[in-house]
């Protein structure tokens, strides 16, 4: 018997599926049957995370159940027809409401099909693929003379296009440079405002940035408020004089939000290329150190200025020596990560330690900044995540799973290539991504946000999570839980002090109750004494971390069934 490749497979740009559904049994049968069938698929469990998939998934049709815990299908639908971008986005309902009047209103509000649970697989294909199909057609006849590399509202360039143009420009030439922009403060606008306003306003000054642009520069929408100018053939003096002219015609400009005049506030960190950046990434992380120390200047302008890290160099020596193919100075230590409510799910906090010279045992933050100051840093952060990745493939095939949370520098992640090597390395050795914790510090997330957002972006589909360690609840380390697709939280140490003071425990409180309400599972770390485990259980962490639970090992051999907080 003859088989028919799926339309889905067969086209060499796959359909794209986001599927909302709270319900995880529901949303894997959907998600399975989708990807059979040659569709990515992607899954919104909690609503209020709907808008960020939305925008970084970018699908071609939405799944979306009718009834969810605090909103409903034709709310999220709504909210989906208000943003520029997927105002024709195709919404299909999928729901085991059998009230017709439940469907009329489902349409009223925006949907485009209704389908009744249970489905058959096949209904389901056919159904998403029919109407993906003719979205597609319907977005070629209205876009065939449109540009593929520029954005359709803004202009501007895609992404995709400008760092493949920063590549080039990196190949072949040291003159030039990169401007990183950053308009605004998206959270309070996101509250005052809403989603589609935002949306609009963005999209509104990107336009304008595009009329500012001048011969041999180029730009496009990095994130909410991010936009990145590549600037060809022109030396360092000329960046930053153009960089003012940007921000004076940026922040002088009265745009419109809901009739109401609004101007923004234009920070700016800049580079030139005569630093000698390895590649993209590394020109992104060095314009967002200048940007973030664009933010503390009156003028909201700086240029990147390479740190200078002092190290010892015998430091460097034994680092250099430990990393080399024969080295043996590195090695891992876990600590266990315990849930509070009981559990034999196993999990550990991944450590580097290295061995000294002189016999003694060096932490992570005794030899980190000895491999900024080397080069070596990105060198380490991969060593560390090979030898986890063959941890997990074996405790894989011994059938005793087991989850890492695994610390990685922003730079590292942003470097070209490193997403595309972790995806081959999990494909390779058969590791599920969801064993996979990346664990980022606030205070490096903050920095480089824009480049945590894009390595995000290729990791998500495979199943890595992501943890933010080290959280305190900051106007930044706020935004930060709302941009990026976290699935933990791990607070601060400054949290298991005793006694704590008032102010420091109604803010501990706060950052729980913040992260439940997106859905993350809070970490309570470096807990040495009882009183306070005690006082983190009592404010509602889901797990326990620290010497009180048990030491840094170097094996894998914790008791988590029968372990008692």
């Amino acid at each position: 018997m003859s088989s028919v490749l799926p339309a889905a497979v067969a086209d060499s740009n796959p359909y794209r599926v986001l599927i909302v559904e709270d319900d995880r049994s529901q949303a894997m049968f959907a998600e399975a049957i989708l990807r059979g069938a040659g569709m990515q698929a992607e899954v919104v469990a909690i609503p209020e995370r709907m808008m960020d998939a939305l925008e970084r998934f970018n699908p071609d049709l939405v799944l979306m159940d009718l009834h969810m815990p605090g909103t409903s299908g034709t709310t999220l639908t709504t909210q989906i027809r208000e943003h520029t971008l997927f105002s024709h986005t195709p919404v299909v309902f999928l729901t085991g409401d059998k009230d017709p009047e439940r469907e009329l209103e489902a349409l009223d509000k925006g949907g485009d099909d209704f389908i009744l649970k249970p489905v058959r697989p096949r209904h389901l294909i056919a159904a998403v693929q029919n109407r993906i199909r003719r979205a597609r057609a319907l977005s070629d006849s209205l876009h065939g003379q449109g540009t593929p590399d520029r954005h359709p509202v803004t202009g501007l360039h895609t992404r995709q296009a400008l760092m493949q143009t920063l590549a080039n420009q990196l190949s072949h030439h040291t003159a030039g440079g990169a401007l990183l922009l950053e308009l605004g403060n998206p959270t309070a606008l996101r509250q005052r405002y809403g989603y589609a306003a935002l949306d609009a306003l963005f999209n509104a000054a990107g336009l304008h940035l595009g009329a500012l642009l001048e011969p041999h520069t180029m730009a496009a929408r990095l994130s909410d408020n991010a936009f990145l100018v590549v600037v060809r053939e022109q030396p360092h003096t000329w960046l930053e004089g153009f960089a003012r002219r940007l921000r004076d015609g940026i922040g002088y400009h009265d745009f419109k939000v809901n009739d109401e005049p609004l101007r923004l506030r234009c920070t700016i960190g800049f580079t030139t290329f005569a630093h000698g950046f390895r590649d993209t990434g590394a020109v992104l992380a060095a314009t967002e150190d200048a940007t973030r120390e664009a933010h503390g200047l009156s003028a909201g302008i700086a240029g990147y200025v390479p740190p200078e890290i002092a190290a010892s160099d015998s430091l460097i020596d034994e680092l250099r020596s430990a990393l080399a193919p024969a080295g043996t100075g590195l090695y891992l230590a876990f600590q266990p990560v315990v849930a509070v409510a009981g559990g034999d799910e196993a999990q550990f906090q991944v450590l580097v330690r290295m061995h000294g010279a002189d016999g003694s045992v060096r932490k992570a933050g005794d030899f980190l900044a000895a491999a900024h100051a080397a080069g070596l840093l990105a060198q380490l952060d991969r060593w560390v995540m090979e030898r986890a990745l063959v941890l997990l493939q074996q405790r894989r095939a011994e059938s005793r799973p087991v989850r890492l949370y695994v610390s990685q520098t922003p730079r590292t992640l942003g470097q070209d290539g490193y997403a595309a090597w972790l995806q081959q390395a999990l494909a390779r050795t058969g590791v599920d991504g969801p064993s996979l914790v990346i664990d980022i510090r606030q205070e490096d997330a903050v920095v480089h946000s824009v480049l945590l957002q894009q390595f995000c972006e290729q990791l998500v589909p495979a199943g890595v999570q992501f943890c933010l360690s080290q959280f305190r609840s900051t106007e930044d380390g706020n935004q930060l839980l709302r941009m990026l697709p976290l699935g933990y939280l791990r607070l601060s140490s400054d949290f298991a002090q005793q006694p704590l003071q008032q102010a420091m425990q109604d803010e501990m409180r706060l950052a729980i109750e913040s992260a439940h309400r997106l859905g993350l599972q809070v970490i309570g770390q470096a807990v040495e004494d009882p009183q306070a485990a005690a006082a983190l259980w009592v404010a509602g962490i889901d797990y326990i971390q620290g010497n009180l639970v048990q030491r840094p090992e170097q094996a894998l051999d914790f008791d988590f069934q029968s372990a008692a907080l």
